[in-house]
């Protein structure tokens, strides 16, 4: 029998069809849809359905079903609820978890849905109790426990009342009054626990006093001499000592016997006898019931009709009333869509496939076909382009590179040609400073290659490790494999070339005492190179085996050997492959003749440098996608579920798992004996692989300090820098910004953003080269700047120094070579002030340059402070600023006018005789306010470095 949506109980039809929570409160036996606003509000005698659904990157959705059964409801309604659920999860597709939520018990994931807590209230529908806000204030005691998601309990519900008894120096309570609410601390509390009870301060404040009340925090230890510790004992009749245990046993563990399994057959269970737990012993036309002692599971066989399902639920329900332990969570799950937590129970688990869609089947028939020059057009779905799968790098592209070849113990800098250019047997460092939000962002990386010997990568990491430390941890730190390089890498290295072989003494001595071939790549010897990348700023030439099953149809190569050069493309590349071949041709072997080779129609020449024509492969390198991200504290016990910014605890150290690549987070109160271990601890996380999803050991690791989280990085959290910078402990931090005074304890100072030079090593695409190509306007941008930043930022740019300032020329060599019809303007027309300005602000984006250069010490003496100008002066200087303005104004009243389309700095057909640095007054009135919301008298009022930042925005600039 199978069991659609239609078939469900009206209230639950249509549901799951998009992200979020859905919840159901169960009324006489039948489900009733609880509105929004009402989420997070549960009461004892009943219980509810909540839904939740997730949609993932690819963009399917993903269902968890938890049914929430409150200390006072029935057993009846209890095991009706849990035949809902089944119900549930089979009209949406039977592949949804579900899971037995106990009021006290939850799990940390149906918990974190609710954040920051869930304070159950008496009553229920079965009582007849309606919950009706009291008119009066009840004072109420409430005890909070965990470090990451908080169980929150009502002292009336415990056993012990409402008294001084009730505390204990272990946990964490909250006593709310009418007029304060009190957070008391046991000495043995943790600062991680007091700080989560904070956020259960704020929810109790906002949702029982509409935000209006005083908070108090009370120490465990602090006597009456304190005030607010007075006023808090007072409440229980005066201070007196605590006992040393808590009299808090409300949920007691029960040991386990050890892992039992039962299959359920008609209703009855039937223990399983096995040596070890095999996942072989899973029939898929059975249900299963795995008895861990706290924890139970219920394994559904995909062949299982609804009805065994049902049973199986029943016998699991059966198994709580029966059993003398306390209550446990139910976790059901289908086969094939097991739970981590679940597999981690068995002594073996295969490795999880997937089942081939029919479209990939088409797509391999598609590739056969126009291997063989037919079209196949429409046979196949049009897929998005490489570029747009790419992920994006959240990196800015325009900073600052240096790299280190690392040779035993030294570091041997690379000149800025060779910066891009790595040897598989050798290791590297690289140093990247680029602007961020509001300050210099810094990386420190290394590049290991995959013939690199132990010893150089020893070297390298330590080396880079006491480079991050030297400068106070504050840059973040990368450790990357070759064929592991994440997007970051390729954006700060634009144009990467991979050679085989090494130049280190380390590579050289291995493969000499261990009689390897020297396969270092030779210029002028055989070699071919495997082009690809998204674009001209993220392309990589990879040399490989010289050899013809190096090839693939959906990608384009280089090869050399012979006194011949050849570029082979395959008949499943694009134009934009193709482009990139050009380009890092250019590297590779610039300025030389080329024969280009088409799949299918290639000369014997070609395929005997190969060593002769053989199969090849057509289907793109699958790179591993980037999937949902996980967060686990660092002893990888515990994951955080649904995790905020607040859950990174400043005493701690943190795993984001995004499964291409793992962050590891080191909060700034963690033991500074403990931080120099945050690598060895990423690498023990990858070792471990918890969530059984097969990382590799080579996975790229970063290691970010708090308060200097990259862009990369922060993108996973709705971030808040402010917190980040705050000082003090985590419950420091929370009870400043509870207490409304939430601004930073000690702002960091702003860090003036540095100014970058565009870079690159790509060759000019415009010079004229000796095989013919097609030359394209933007071939000749960097970073996707307009051509005319790239014009002046260019001057400000050394070979030796990447970082000067010296200002540009008013129109450089290159603006000229650029834009040809375009005349250089004439120095002595130009209003020297404007022009001034505008040269020298052209570099600076997001601050504004300093009012005043401090003097040379050639022009002035260093200890002469500057004179202060007088009112007299100072309304001189205003008057000659406003005389400016007007013969600014009247000037350009008198200059002809073009379209907008002609004034981009990427025109194809740009106006002769203008000033290329003041385009925006060559527009109209009418079409310069369009473009810029204002007249241009209001624009020109602004200050400089604005006027520059919204030409540059509209391609003027």
């Amino acid at each position: 029998m199978t069991f659609s949506m239609r078939d469900l109980d009206q209230a639950l039809q249509a549901c799951g069809q998009k992200s979020g929570i859905e919840i159901w409160r169960i009324e006489n036996f039948k489900p009733v849809a609880v509105p929004k606003e009402s989420h997070g509000k549960f009461f004892t005698g009943d219980s509810y359905i909540v839904l939740k659904t997730t949609a993932s990157r690819s963009g399917s959705l993903h269902h968890d079903i938890h049914y929430w059964l409150g200390k006072d409801s029935s057993q009846d309604e209890a095991g009706a609820v849990a035949i809902m659920t089944v119900e549930l999860d089979s009209a949406l597709g039977g592949r949804a978890v579900q899971y037995r939520e106990v009021q006290g018990l939850e799990t940390e994931k149906f918990l974190s849905y609710f954040k920051p807590c869930i304070i159950p209230q008496e009553g229920g529908v079965a009582s007849g109790f309606n919950h009706v806000k009291p008119q009066k204030h009840q004072t109420r005691l409430y005890i909070c426990k965990g470090k990451h998601a908080v169980r929150v309990k009502e002292a009336s519900q415990l056993t012990v009342p409402f008294a001084r008894s009730t505390l204990n120096h272990d946990d964490v309570f909250i006593l709310d009054t009418e007029s304060k609410i009190f957070q008391f601390s046991g000495s043995n509390s943790s600062i991680q626990e007091r700080a989560k009870a904070l956020e259960v301060v704020q929810y109790i404040k906002d949702t029982y006093h509409d935000g209006k009340c005083d908070i108090a925090a009370v120490e465990d230890g602090r006597l009456m001499a304190d005030a607010e510790a007075g006023e808090f004992w007072g409440l229980f009749g005066g201070f007196a000592p605590l006992p040393k245990k808590s009299a808090l046993s409300d949920h007691q563990t029960a040991e386990s016997d050890g892992i039992k399994l039962f299959s359920v057959e008609k209703g009855q269970t039937k223990p399983i006898e096995a040596e070890s737990l095999q996942k072989e012993l899973l029939d898929a036309n059975k249900c299963y019931i795995l008895d861990c002692g706290l924890e139970l599971f219920v394994w559904k066989g995909r062949n299982t009709s609804i009805d065994q399902r049902k049973s199986a639920s029943q016998a699991a329900e059966e198994f709580f009333r029966s059993s003398e332990r306390p209550k446990s969570n139910l976790v059901s799950v289908m086969e094939g869509f097991e739970t981590v937590m679940f597999r981690s129970k068995f002594d073996s688990w295969p490795a999880t496939s997937t089942v081939a869609e029919p479209q990939q089947g088409r797509s391999k028939v598609a590739a056969l076909l126009q291997r063989q020059g037919v079209n196949v057009q429409g046979l196949v779905k049009t897929s998005p382009s490489s570029s747009k799968d790419e992920p994006k790098p959240y990196i800015d592209g325009t900073g600052n590179l240096q790299v280190w070849r690392i040779n035993r113990e030294e570091k041997i800098p690379l000149e800025a040609p060779e910066q891009t250019k790595f040897y598989s047997g050798d290791c590297y460092i690289f140093q990247y400073s680029y602007p961020g939000e509001d300050r210099e962002e810094t990386l420190v990386g290394t590049w290991l290659g995959k013939q690199s010997v132990e010893e150089d990568r020893e070297s390298a990491i330590s080396m880079a490790s006491k480079m991050v430390e030297s400068m106070k941890f504050m840059p973040a730190q990368a450790r990357i494999y070759e064929g592991k390089e994440p997007i970051q890498f390729f954006v700060i290295m634009q144009s990467f070339i991979t050679f085989k072989g090494g130049l280190s003494d380390a590579f050289k001595k291995y493969i000499a005492e261990n009689e390897v071939p020297d396969t270092t790549y030779d210029a002028e010897g055989v070699a071919l190179f495997r082009v690809q990348g998204s674009g001209p700023e993220n392309m990589q030439a990879i040399q490989i085996e010289a050899v013809s099953t190096g090839l693939n149809s959906s990608y384009c190569y280089i090869l050399h050997g012979d006194s011949a050069v050849f570029t082979w493309r395959g008949n499943l590349t694009s134009s934009d492959d193709q482009e990139l071949m050009e380009r890092m041709l250019d590297l590779i072997k610039p300025n030389e003749q080329t024969k280009a080779q088409k799949e299918g129609s290639e000369s014997e020449q070609f395929w005997k440098l190969l060593g002769g024509k053989s199969e090849y492969p057509s289907q793109k390198i699958k790179k591993d996608g980037e999937s949902d991200p996980h967060l686990f504290s660092c002893t990888f016990s515990n994951e955080i579920f649904n995790f905020t910014q607040d859950d990174l605890m400043t005493e701690d150290i943190f795993i984001l798992d995004c499964h291409t690549e793992i962050f590891v987070w080191v909060g700034q109160q963690v033991d500074s004996k403990k931080k120099p271990q945050a690598l060895a601890i990423g690498e023990k996380f990858l070792k471990h692989d918890f969530l059984l999803e097969n990382l590799a050991s080579e996975t790229p690791i970063y290691i970010v300090t708090e308060g200097n989280e990259p862009p990369f990085f922060t993108r996973f959290f709705t971030w808040d820098s402010s917190k980040s910078a705050m000082h003090g402990n985590s419950f420091q931090k929370k009870l400043a910004i509870l207490t409304n005074k939430g601004k930073p304890l000690l702002d960091k100072p702003k860090r003036r953003v540095p100014v970058y030079s565009s870079r690159s090593s790509v060759p000019d695409k415009s010079q004229p080269r000796s095989r013919s190509m097609t030359s394209t306007p933007d071939r000749a941008r960097v970073r996707g700047r307009s051509p005319a930043f790239n014009a002046l930022a260019a001057n400000f740019e050394n070979i030796g120094t990447r970082n000067q300032s010296t200002p540009p020329p008013m129109v450089s060599p290159l603006v000229r070579k650029l834009y040809p019809k375009s005349l250089a303007p004439d120095l002595t027309k130009l209003a020297p002030r404007s022009a001034a300005f505008s040269a020298r602000t052209a570099l600076f984006e997001k601050s504004r340059p300093t009012p005043q250069e401090p003097p040379s010490s050639s022009a002035t003496n260093e200890a002469e402070a500057p004179k202060p100008r007088s009112e007299e002066e100072s309304m001189s200087s205003i008057r000659e600023d406003s005389k400016e303005e007007e013969e600014a104004e009247k000037e350009e009243s008198n200059l002809p006018t073009f379209p907008y389309e002609r004034l981009k700095t990427d025109s194809e057909d740009p106006p002769s005789d203008i000033d290329l640095t003041r385009r925006e007054a060559y527009m109209t009135s009418a079409e310069f306010k369009e473009m810029f919301e204002m007249t241009k008298s209001e624009f020109y009022k602004l200050p400089k470095w604005k006027q520059n930042k919204l030409k540059m925005a509209v391609h003027l600039f």
